[in-house]
């Protein structure tokens, strides 16, 4: 059972360490002097000053805490959409390390990314670097930051435990879908929007969901050592977009597929219109009923797998796809396109 919720906790355990006066600079801890380069010690200490923890109070749709840090200096901080779905138009606090506390107005958010951009009124903050999670394998070692059940600048550690997990979270206009690292960090409600780092110190992923135990569901499941996050290359664009425009764009090949088939791979369904006229799938010679089965040489064995797949590009970039259509394998060519209904 897959949750996109690691956030959305009570922030009654960051109260304490709110402070309303002056704003102060968040300095890094003694781990930065006082433990080797590289150790997960002074990783932890150079990242934490710029590591937020976010509370929202959205009135009638309820109170959440998630995390968040800084990406550039011009106040904007990166965090997960469903950490502020709740106050769209309401109350965002931003605590920083030292326990500052800033207002915060949302930029720009993106449901099917899970991602979401505020800005506060400091271009005095160490922005996080996002590095390349292309680069990213199996057994990396990684630091999650964040503040799981309200304890803000909880540090924990892991290792990447898989690639292109295709994972998706909520229903309907609610859903993402996230081409996401697998962790085995220990990562728990109030986690979500928190930087999952590599051992130079870079960001390459945001911490965004977890699987819990058939049975739990909101604060009562906790780590079970399996953790999702968006990899940096896409938070970058998706970040950048609405940065520039208050909204993200959402590549496609423009198909509707058979939720019912049970079948290796995604079938493109064999109602009327599901290949949309003049779209990318269309010019390329998909037609209704093929099976998609693969990606850019990856192989795809569910729906989700190649929503996903398709979602974690750019508008513009060129992909093949593997089809079966009557016995048939075919390989097609086309290049994405932005959906025009976002």
């Amino acid at each position: 059972m897959l949750s996109g919720v690691v956030g959305g906790v009570a922030g009654q355990l960051v109260e304490d360490r709110i402070n309303t006066g002056l704003s102060t600079l968040p300095e890094p801890g003694p781990g930065a002097t006082a433990r080797p380069p590289g150790s997960v010690a002074n990783i932890a200490a150079a990242a934490l000053p710029s590591v937020v923890t976010i509370k929202v109070d959205g009135g009638s749709e309820g109170s959440a805490t998630g995390s968040g840090f800084v990406i550039d200096k011009k106040g904007h901080v990166l965090t997960n959409n469903h950490v502020v779905a709740a106050a769209p138009d309401g109350d965002i606090e931003v605590v920083l390390s030292n326990g500052d506390a800033q207002k915060a107005t949302i930029v720009g958010r993106d449901t099917s990314y899970d991602l979401a951009v505020l800005r506060i009124a400091r271009t005095d903050l160490t922005p996080l670097r996002l590095g390349p999670s292309s680069k990213v394998v199996v057994g990396d070692q990684v630091i999650a930051v964040g503040a799981p059940l309200g304890l803000d600048q909880t540090v924990t550690t892991g290792i990447v435990s898989a690639l292109n997990r295709p994972v998706s979270a909520g229903e309907g206009t609610e859903s993402s879908f996230i081409n996401a690292i697998q962790t085995d960090t220990a990562n728990n409600p109030g986690n979500s929007g928190g930087p999952l780092l590599d051992m130079s110190g870079e960001v390459i992923g945001i911490n965004s969901a977890i699987a819990r135990v058939p049975g739990t569901s909101g604060s009562t499941g906790g780590s079970i050592g399996l953790g999702f996050a968006i990899p940096s290359d896409q938070a970058r664009r998706t970040a950048d977009q609405l940065i520039a425009t208050g909204k993200a764009t959402h590549p496609i090949i423009g198909v509707s597929l058979d939720r019912t088939f049970s079948g290796d791979g995604a079938q493109v369904s064999d109602q009327p219109g599901a290949v949309t006229a003049g779209g990318p799938a269309a010019k390329a010679g998909v037609k209704a009923g093929d099976i998609v089965v693969g990606f850019e040489g990856k192989r795809i064995r569910t729906p989700d797998q190649l929503i996903v797949s398709i979602r974690a590009r750019a508008v513009g970039d060129t992909v093949k796809l593997e089809v079966k259509r009557g016995g048939q394998q075919i390989e097609l060519t086309m290049t994405l396109e932005a959906d025009p209904g976002k």
